[in-house]
């Protein structure tokens, strides 16, 4: 039998190898910055172009590469950061597995330059598809620029399938985010497509925060610090009352480097129980500092997920820290249930000596006596209560009055009204019968049975149709606050509020100033009280991080599925009877009955041949 093993091309090599170290656009942002700050860079620019697709550019002031060294980084497993295996237990770089500039050189068009401080000119490569195209020498300032374009552009399939543009451009500014926050002492600027989006000089860890996430972020943190033999603990948790339903602000960086922990997150969680509503995230900013031998970070070509070796203890740490730091900054409530707080000491008071109170009493005085007011003064005198003889007969004969007419006024009364329905309460088909079980299902009767409805996702429906109806026709009703809503977001997700802006609008809410920081709402739709506004737009802006639609009909849908969601009824409200029939009515009237905006059904239909077999 002839030999069937052979070894592999570099270049095919380097493509597979491609498939798992370059995902997206901002995986080749992130290991060209990370590149950059091992090479001691001060300052570092990205520059992107379509979301990355077509380009990007990261530009730093590093100490740069000889023109050897320049060649001989785009060959696989080629590095400085280590030299032996023990090394990998003493990692204090960002790189180490030699992997990432070859798998970019081999699915895009990418141009080096670069200098040493010591040399008088430096190198300038080209590369497509691993295959160098020119190697020269020419001018160029001390550093490295490196520029990534046509990604992809020999695998159309991995093309087809990246998202698009603004969805790619949030994954780049995520990946922007984490390598920033990570490296406070670094400046950096981003541009995307020709306009500035950051501009980040450096400075300590509390003010990059406050730069990248707008300046209403500096009262929401809360300073964290501790210091063991196992760990030093570092950085800034924000304040119950700021904890979200979606997940955005929670960075955990393990000797400055951004890493994914879900067992440390619930050491978060743990902290904050009792302070947060359930289904809410709080944001933190979390620096730890272990020893890099207690540390496996060799697990993914992502270098986000990793292993400590006392998992355990270090959750302990970190629930006990964050408690600390809660209780320091009187964040927690302190309650002593057993101490009337009506007997503290006043501070005032603390060393004065305790004494008897002196109380003069006036044994003459009589409250009932009538005092006479005083001769010769006529403004100013006492006062003495009028008498009135007789007052008895004041009563007397009322029953006997003359009829005014009065006992035959009608009076508006108040109507309580628990429905969540207000219009159209007169049309109501009453013959329907309906009743609520559980404070989750309707059921009514139709001609062959009964149906059981799911009253949570019966209302979804409802409301997406007429919200998509709304955002389609253009002609919602929108009801003006007294007072306008200022809510404070981040700058990221400011950008996706002005996105959906024009939608929102169509929908019934009216914007006033929009600011860097925050956005001003003078009007909300009917259906939306003014309390639930800001949980609303935290949940809208969540669902169009998590799936950003590219087009606007994706927008509209979303949008309208959200509202839906959000204002629906939901299980455990109670109905009346009215409500209950017009919920009913509702649904049969729209175009599709059997699903809800999420694919769910709506009903079960219950015949009575159905319930006649079960009593065979």
């Amino acid at each position: 039998m002839a030999d069937i093993i052979r070894l592999l091309p570099d270049h095919v090599a380097n493509q597979i190898a491609a498939g798992e170290v370059v995902q997206r656009p901002s995986s080749v942002v992130k290991e060209l910055m990370e590149n950059a700050i091992d090479a001691g860079a001060t300052e570092i620019q990205l520059i992107i172009k379509d979301g990355g697709k077509t380009l990007i550019q990261v530009v730093d002031n590093g100490k740069g590469m000889s023109g050897t060294d320049a060649r001989l980084s785009f060959e696989r497993h080629a590095t400085s950061k280590i030299q032996k295996a023990e090394d990998l237990f003493n990692l204090n770089t960002k790189g180490f597995r030699g992997e990432a500039l070859a798998s970019i050189a081999a699915i895009a068009h990418v141009e080096m330059l670069t200098k040493t401080e010591d040399d008088e000119i430096g190198t300038k490569i080209k590369i497509e598809g691993s295959k160098i195209v020119t190697q020269e020498v020419v001018v160029a300032p001390k550093g490295t620029s490196m520029l990534v374009k046509n990604l992809f552009f020999n695998i159309p399939a991995r093309r087809n399938f990246l998202k698009s543009d603004q969805v790619e451009y949030r994954h780049i500014a995520d990946e922007f985010h984490r390598i920033s926050l990570a490296h406070p002492q670094v400046a950096f600027n981003f541009y995307n497509n020709g306009s500035d989006v950051f501009q980040l000089p450096g400075t300590d860890f509390r003010k990059r925060i406050v730069h990248i996430f707008g300046r209403k972020t500096d009262e929401k943190l809360v300073p964290v610090e501790e210091e063991t033999h196992v760990v030093k603990i570092s950085g800034y948790i924000q304040k119950p009352e700021f904890a979200k339903k979606s997940r955005g602000e929670q960075f955990f960086f393990a000797n400055n480097r951004f890493i994914k922990s879900p067992y440390l997150h619930h050491a978060i969680l743990g902290a904050f129980e009792g302070l947060i509503r359930p289904g809410t995230h709080p944001g933190y900013f979390l620096n730890l500092e272990v020893d890099p031998g207690t540390i496996d970070i060799n697990i993914h070509p992502t270098k986000t997920e990793v292993k400590f070796d006392d998992e355990h203890t270090l959750y302990a740490m970190l629930k006990s820290t964050v408690k600390h730091s809660l209780g320091q900054f009187n964040v927690v409530p302190a309650l002593d249930f057993e101490q009337d707080q009506n007997l503290d000491t006043p501070y005032s008071y603390k060393n004065k000596q305790v004494g008897i109170p002196q109380v003069v009493v006036d044994s003459s005085f009589n409250p009932f006596e009538t005092v006479q007011p005083s001769k010769g003064n006529s403004g100013g005198g006492s006062y003495s209560k009028p008498k009135v003889d007789g007052w008895e007969n004041l009563y007397v004969g009322l029953e006997n009055t003359v009829d005014n007419g009065a006992s035959h006024l009608e009076f508006e009364s108040e109507v309580v009204n628990s429905s969540i329905f207000d219009d159209e309460r007169e049309v109501l088909d009453h013959t329907t019968t309906t009743f609520q079980m559980r404070k989750k299902y309707i059921i009514t009767t139709i001609k062959s049975g009964m149906v059981v409805i799911n009253q949570s996702r019966a209302h979804q429906r409802v409301l997406y149709e007429n919200f998509l109806k709304n955002i389609t026709i253009k002609e919602a009703v929108s009801q003006q606050l007294l007072f306008p809503l200022t809510l404070s977001f981040s700058t990221s997700e400011i950008n996706i509020l002005k996105e959906i802006k024009e939608n929102l609008c169509t929908v019934g809410f009216v914007f006033g100033e929009i600011t860097e920081d925050g956005v001003e709402i003078s009007g909300v739709p009917v259906l939306v009280v003014e309390s639930e506004v800001q949980m609303i737009m935290e949940q809208l802006i969540s669902d169009f991080q998590q799936e950003v639609p590219g087009d606007s009909f994706s927008q509209s849908d979303m949008l309208a599925k959200t509202l839906a969601k959000t204002l629906s009824v939901k299980t455990g409200e109670t109905l009346d009877e009215l409500s209950q029939v017009k919920l009913v009515n509702d649904l049969f009237a729209c175009k599709e009955t059997t699903l809800s905006p999420f694919s769910k059904k709506v009903y079960i239909t219950i015949t009575e041949n159905d319930i006649e077999r079960k009593f065979i």
